[in-house]
């Protein structure tokens, strides 16, 4: 078996595990289960981004969104405390039928959705800005620096103040609960 068999082995596994983690991530109940199905989704991400050549892009997946935003999610998780019979009442209700055929409609709508995305790019597929062989030169770690502080800096900080919205919420919310 050469290097691109391997290759290909490693990635068939890692995006096996990032599907199986995705669907078990969203159908349990209990979310800090949900947080840890997550967790294993972006550490196989990050597998995926190093068969890429994407080092910096691996390593930011694990340390962001694994590291930081994962404690961000679980702090708020434990913040936010309900009242358990708040839940047991939403547990009782069933949802009607109007909201499983609201819900399977939106299912429809979204993989078909994907479908055609998938069929349109292969047939408007044009070469980045940054061919491969320009960012080898350069360097995965500046080009993608350049990019994020440079073109993308505004959608870069707006980002950021929402995630500084969603932990003040986030206070906020557990507060009022006490």
């Amino acid at each position: 078996m050469g290097a691109i068999g391997f290759k290909f082995v490693v990635f068939f596994i890692s995006a096996v595990v990032v599907i199986v983690s995705s669907v078990l991530m969203i159908t349990r109940k209990n979310p800090i289960h949900s947080a840890l199905w997550m967790i294993l989704a972006f550490f196989f991400m990050a597998v995926i981004y190093l068969l890429l050549n994407a080092q910096f892009i691996a390593v930011a997946q694990v340390m962001v969104y694994a590291g930081a935003i994962m404690m961000l999610i679980l702090f708020v998780i434990m913040m936010v405390s309900l009242d358990k019979g708040h839940q047991e009442e939403q547990r009782e209700q069933k949802p009607s039928v109007a909201k499983k055929v609201a819900g399977a409609l939106v299912i429809v709508i979204l993989a078909v959705e994907l479908l055609f995305a998938s069929i349109l790019y292969q047939a408007t597929a044009r070469p980045g800005v940054y061919p491969a062989d320009a960012v080898f030169s350069v360097g995965n770690t500046k080009t993608v620096g350049s990019l994020l502080y440079g073109q993308y800096l505004f959608p870069f900080e707006i980002a950021s103040i929402l995630l500084l919205v969603g932990i003040v919420g986030a206070v906020v919310l557990s507060k009022k609960h006490k």
